[in-house]
């Protein structure tokens, strides 16, 4: 009976041991799952790490490159329409300097110069004075008077639009007058950079007079009215 009892105490032993051979076995195998499973998603995760950090980068840039082409696009537009109705539909006025000038004689009207004024190149500018400063020499007896003749106030120059202005030498019947080879002009009386140009011959000056800048050069005839 005893004998029984130690053989059967012998086989739950053994199967005891077997028992917990086989859970170490499986919590072994278990690991190794874990760890084969471990390494074989770590390159998916580097490769998810890799491709995340680049996909971000994208997202990143996409989000700055389409907020930034809204920000800046509306912005400009704004800047453009501040632009034209600080403007008003004008531009930069004209100052002598901007402007090229030529000077014909005209035999109308007793005698006059007619002078062309052109924008140089690559500048749009506006003769929002309507008349020019122009003087023979820097005394004030050489100062031409303005007659209101002609006149668009203000006048676009920019390629090849021009103006015109007309300057009468003498008014006067008297046989008395200075002589001169140029004249000055500007496009205002503060202009601090007037233009002197050579005339196409010698001009015997006494009470000058001058138009408007006009855009058809038949309103540039000086007349005394």
């Amino acid at each position: 009976m005893r004998s029984r009892l130690a053989a059967r105490s012998t086989r739950l032993v053994l199967a005891a041991a077997a028992v917990t051979a086989f859970a170490a076995t499986t919590t072994a195998c278990s690991a190794d799952d874990v760890k084969d499973t471990s390494s074989s998603s770590a390159p998916s995760a580097g490769s998810g790490g890799s491709d995340s950090p680049s996909s971000g980068n994208s997202l990143s840039a996409s989000a700055a490159g389409s907020g930034g082409s809204s920000a800046s696009g509306v912005p400009d537009d704004k800047t453009g329409d501040s632009g034209d109705s600080e403007k008003s539909g004008y531009g930069q006025s004209c100052g002598t300097n901007d402007l090229d000038f030529t000077v014909t004689s005209e035999s109308q009207a007793g005698g006059y110069y007619l002078v062309t004024a052109k924008a140089k190149s690559g500048i749009t500018c506006y003769l929002d004075v309507n008349t020019p400063s122009v003087s023979f020499g820097s005394g004030a007896d050489g100062v031409a008077s303005p007659v209101g003749q002609g006149g668009a106030d203000p006048i676009k120059l920019t390629g090849s639009a021009v103006a015109y202005t007309g300057i009468s030498p003498k008014t006067t019947n008297s046989d008395g007058g200075k002589e001169f080879e140029n004249v000055i002009i500007a496009t205002t009386n503060d202009d601090p950079d007037p233009a002197e140009l050579k005339l196409p011959d010698t001009a015997t000056v006494d009470k000058p007079i001058v138009t408007n800048w006009a855009t058809d050069r038949a309103e540039a005839v000086p007349v005394i009215v």
